[in-house]
């Protein structure tokens, strides 16, 4: 049996809470994601048109309660609607395996001031 377990992501979130900010996403960044993450919400898919490297996404409800992971997800591909999801969490290649993230576990973001 596995149990479920709160994670405190070991680096800063940037949000993106904005029709403007969630639009240009991603593609804010001209290298790989190192020791940051993006979180679009509300956003319940993804579009990862234009984006240059292969990242981990991860759909959350209102809760920060994980309700689905993709691990190596690759730049040009689309992920549909995923059910009851309110934000998509953008994170580094290789943080849903290092971090252990599971469906039902719970994430402790921590914020950037400026976003």
């Amino acid at each position: 049996m596995v149990i479920s377990k709160t994670i405190l992501l070991p680096f800063q979130i940037n949000r993106a809470d904005t029709i403007w900010a969630r639009f240009k996403g991603r593609l804010g960044y001209k290298g790989q994601l190192v020791n940051k993450g993006l979180l679009l919400t509300p956003c319940n898919s993804l579009r990862m048109f234009f984006i240059r490297h292969p990242i981990d996404v991860i759909f959350l409800n209102k809760s920060n309660r994980v309700l689905k992971t993709m691990s190596y997800r690759r730049p040009w591909r689309v992920v549909p609607p995923v059910k009851n999801a309110y934000s998509t969490l953008i994170l580094p290649l290789g943080t849903v395996k290092k971090e252990k993230i599971r469906v039902d576990d719970t994430l402790q973001l921590n914020f950037h001031e400026n976003s």
